[in-house]
């Protein structure tokens, strides 16, 4: 018989610790799934909006909306982008900072819950990511968006109605909501079989390590439960 490992994944397509996390815990379940090939892991992605009073027609760049609207120095800014992008690189991911337009996401997660229901959301999220950081993309542009989710054989004009969708509106507000149940105040984060939860961007080994923890901590719950109760 099968085993399954469900992990839940709040993160945000202009947050880069949540598209370096994606990398790591994708290596992490390779690695995991090559000790223990009869176990699956299903992973279902949730939305959370880290800057959702950015107005949609907001025109800076990721270093404007530090600088100003977070008030943080220019050279504190520069520094920890720079930071950011060499931990990237040695993840294989490009960042271009120099590029990146702050964006208001909101959009974006409504088309990648039109993408969950049309079962291409993680190749629409690594697509959004991968704009976003390296590509200087515009989360918020209703014709950037269209393109994007065509690349991945979304159908445009769906993409377009989407981004006004009251229905999945209520969808990632719904998945905000449960990270406020739950807690959570920053990403990514990681919910392993509704149980366990683990923050930020961890090393690889670091998730193949939980994955085998919480498969472990499963098989002795299933005994326990499967062992006769005492006269």
């Amino acid at each position: 018989m099968s085993e399954t490992i469900r992990v839940d994944i709040w993160s945000d397509i202009a947050c880069p610790w949540c598209y370096i996390g994606k990398h790591r815990f994708e290596a992490g379940v390779a690695a995991f799934t090559a000790e223990h090939p009869g176990v699956e892991i299903e992973v279902e992605s949730h939305s959370f909006e880290l800057a959702p009073d950015t107005p949609l027609d907001f025109q800076g760049s990721e270093i404007d909306f530090l600088v100003k609207h977070k008030g943080m120095p220019v050279a504190q800014v520069e520094q920890m982008l720079g930071q950011m992008t060499e931990m990237a690189a040695a993840e294989g991911i490009t960042f271009d900072f120099s590029r990146v337009k702050h964006a208001n996401t909101r959009r974006a997660h409504r088309v990648l819950h039109l993408a969950k229901a049309e079962g291409v959301q993680p190749a629409m999220q690594e697509r959004l990511f991968r704009a976003y950081f390296a590509e200087g993309a515009d989360m918020s542009d209703p014709e950037t968006l269209a393109a994007l989710g065509q690349e991945i054989g979304l159908d445009p004009a769906a993409v377009r109605t989407a981004l006004d969708d009251e229905a999945l509106g209520a969808q990632v507000d719904g998945d905000i909501t449960r990270a406020q149940m739950l807690g959570i105040s920053g990403v990514p984060f990681f919910l392993l079989d509704q149980k366990y939860g683990v923050s930020g961007a961890q090393p690889a080994d670091a998730f193949a390590n939980v994955l085998a923890q919480v498969l472990e901590l499963g098989r002795a719950g299933e005994k326990n439960e499967a062992a006769p109760a005492d006269a």
